[in-house]
């Protein structure tokens, strides 16, 4: 057999071995998609997605309820500005769904289930308020400033306020000096440390720190409140007032 021949019979099986090597894998050596994860596994990714959304969720609506609370307790300079702080701080008490009575008078003004008041108390203007009421409302330490120029403020009951803490009974001291009746009861977030400021309002009367669930050994609690205000009536129901 001629050299030329045997060299063009080797190039074909070369070019044969090669087809054969690069051709695709039958279907049959695929290896078989994995078996899916089990129920219970399939039901653990599901809740664990689904508790990720909802904490996010949650986050969010926490995040705009503070952003609510410090609009509503903003400061109402622009009133005061055009209506005079007595007027101001009248309105800060409605618009928190607040109650209160002008100095000299015995009718009270204060909003429907709705929110709604009447505007009626524009009438009195340079009159300044005597007693406030802002019980379950969402009166916080800021919103304290829209009432510290009310010099003839004797009465202010923030009983079950979720947003007074200690902070807030800090600055109670802008009411020193006129400052008589105090309700703070059912407050959740007021501590022992917080009521050691209410030594500042020496002219303080009536006193009503009952139920505080954030307070300990409230025995000794009210013993230390008697001593550091001995001219004031002090109500405290509620507690085991036992010295242990």
């Amino acid at each position: 057999m001629s050299a030329p021949f045997m060299s063009l019979r080797r190039c074909c099986q070369r070019s044969a071995l090669l087809i054969v090597t690069r051709r695709p894998r039958s279907s049959s050596s695929v290896s078989p998609p994995p078996p899916p994860p089990p129920l219970h596994t399939r039901l653990l990714l599901s809740l664990t997605q689904r508790f990720y959304d909802v904490e996010m969720l949650l986050s969010w609506r926490s995040q705009w309820r503070r952003k609510g609370i410090r609009k509503k307790n903003a400061y109402y300079g622009y009133t005061q500005r055009f209506y005079g702080s007595d007027l101001a701080a009248a309105y800060y008490v409605l618009s928190m769904k607040g109650a209160f009575r002008f100095v000299g008078q015995t009718e009270w003004y204060c909003p429907d289930k709705r929110g709604k008041f009447n505007w009626d108390f524009l009438n009195h203007r340079d009159t300044q308020l005597e007693e406030v009421n802002m019980n379950y409302t969402l009166i916080n330490y800021t919103g304290l400033v829209n009432l510290e120029e009310q010099r003839s403020l004797r009465t202010l009951s923030v009983r079950g306020c979720s947003e007074v803490d200690d902070w807030f009974l800090a600055r109670l001291h802008v009411l020193q000096d006129s400052l008589e009746e105090l309700d703070i009861s059912h407050c959740p977030h007021i501590t022992t440390g917080g009521l050691a400021a209410l030594r500042n309002l020496k002219g303080l009367r009536r006193l009503d720190v009952s139920s505080l669930p954030g307070i300990s050994s409230p025995g000794l609690v009210i013993i230390l409140l008697e001593e550091m205000l001995p001219q004031c009536q002090i109500t405290a129901t509620g507690y085991d007032l036992s010295l242990r």
